[in-house]
């Protein structure tokens, strides 16, 4: 009876979600060559074609879809047995800036649990400030969020573009100051914010400090000002109406992984996180 080889449908598994050979090679700690190779032994064993692939595109084959779930019971199984006498999982606190945990974040969470069926994940959701705080106090294992300062620890994960959002249908006043959305008063992209409205003296006042960025999002539907936003996260019914106010360009903000984490299998969890933004 021939055997199919692990560490191929993990590879398989991880292309085929972050859609890329050379994430898939982060995640595991490999090689893009490597991981090619894998597949091409794996689709070879199985004698069809699990993934198309394109110099710009890797997707599904419609042979690779039917073929997907039945990788992740087996990698699952195996797991489940592998971890059956170990009575201690391990524990994973994650700390992750609301200007980074956008729509793609329940995908992200879950992609984390089926990578390691034994870890406990605990995620703690803030401003990249007060999460740096808590990491350097040692509360929490790894955090993601935006860089502050001159600190030149952590790994970049990706670069994130921002611009002044509105609702559709907000009209600013023009006899008046801009009203500014704000997360909260510690917000360093409100710092950002505030700091160029200053350096273009255009006049503003808070429209709403404080409650998180669900908070922010809902004043901004309801027209109540202006949100400095990633693009990434301007919910629908928004549009970017900077150029049309003549308000100054937002700086990019840098996204990066920090991490204590010493436990090989937890950093391979990690290393997955990091290959699922790199892949964004």
């Amino acid at each position: 009876m021939p055997f199919l080889d692990l560490s191929a449908l993990q590879a398989f598994i991880l292309v085929a979600e972050l859609r890329s050979f050379t994430q898939a090679a982060d995640a595991l700690g490999s090689t893009q060559s490597a991981i090619s190779l894998k597949l091409k032994r794996l689709e070879a064993q199985l004698a069809r074609t699990l993934l198309d692939r394109t110099p710009r595109l890797v997707r599904l084959s419609p042979e690779g879809k039917k073929f997907l779930p039945l990788a992740k019971d087996l990698l699952a199984a195996n797991e489940r047995a592998f971890f059956v006498t170990d009575a201690a999982p391990r524990r994973l606190v994650l700390g992750m800036s609301e200007h980074v945990a956008g729509p793609e974040f329940p995908v992200l969470l879950k992609l984390l649990a089926a990578h390691d069926p034994n870890l406990l994940l605990e995620v703690k959701v803030g401003s990249s400030l007060d999460l740096l705080r808590r990491y350097d106090d040692g509360e929490i294992d790894a955090v993601v969020v935006r860089k502050e300062g001159r600190r030149k620890d952590g790994e970049l994960l990706f670069e994130d573009r921002f611009a002044w959002f509105a609702a559709t249908s907000w009209e600013h006043d023009t006899a008046g100051p801009l009203r500014l959305l704000s997360v909260t008063d510690e917000c360093g992209v409100r710092t950002l914010a505030v700091k160029a409205l200053q350096a273009a003296r255009i006049d503003w006042v808070d429209g709403l400090v404080g409650g998180g960025i669900s908070a922010t999002v809902a004043a901004l539907l309801a027209g109540l000002g202006v949100a400095p936003l990633a693009e990434r996260l301007a919910p629908p019914g928004t549009r970017d109406i900077g150029p049309m106010l003549g308000l100054p360009p937002l700086p990019t903000s840098n996204i990066m992984l920090h991490t204590r984490v010493a436990d090989h299998r937890t950093r391979g969890t990690l290393r997955t996180l990091a290959a699922a933004f790199k892949a964004k």
